[in-house]
């Protein structure tokens, strides 16, 4: 009998390794999870097969943490049944969601920076900001400002320090 050797170039079909299938069925279970935690209306625009979609709601309608996590592992095991294809439209669909967020995550940080920058730096700040915003209420802007250093100085509610971080989401909202 031989051996098939390393060095052979026609190399048989291999098998995922016994870690690679648990991954996968990791991975599956872990996009069950997901799809049980999402609204129903969200689930509708995935696409996904009937039976796994029933089995969503009957994983729903159960409250025991060893019940429900059971029907989970057995969700996952028909999700498996169907193969990954069935899949890629809902996957797609979640790293949308989750690629949207972290644009919208970015996006009021750097507002943020900003609304610190004008507490911060004063008039520097302002006129960058007024130069990219022509059409901005300056008089408004800098009242606003001044009553967000106040109350942190005083400790008071933080009313305009929210109001200057809407403004700043208005302006860039108007521009684009």
């Amino acid at each position: 009998m031989m051996r098939h050797s390393d060095t052979d170039d026609a190399a048989p079909f291999e098998a995922p390794s016994r870690s690679q299938q648990r991954r996968d069925a990791l991975a599956v279970l872990e996009l069950a999870e997901t799809l049980v935690a999402l609204p129903p209306s969200r689930l509708d625009a995935l696409g996904l097969p009937e039976d796994v979609r029933a089995e969503i709601a009957n994983v729903r309608r159960i409250t025991a943490h060893v019940a429900r996590k059971r029907q989970l592992a057995y969700l996952a095991k028909l999700m498996r049944r169907h193969g990954e294809e069935a899949f890629a439209e809902a996957r797609a669909g979640l790293n949308h969601d989750r690629d949207h967020q972290r644009r919208e995550t970015a996006t009021l940080h750097r507002f943020e920076a900003l609304r610190e920058r004008l507490l911060s730096e004063g008039d520097a700040a302002l006129t960058e900001l007024f130069a990219q915003h022509p059409h901005a209420d300056r008089q408004h802007l800098r009242a606003l400002i001044r009553q967000a250093r106040s109350e942190r100085e005083q400790n008071k509610p933080l009313h305009a320090y929210r109001e200057l971080f809407r403004l700043l989401r208005e302006l860039s909202s108007d521009a684009d």
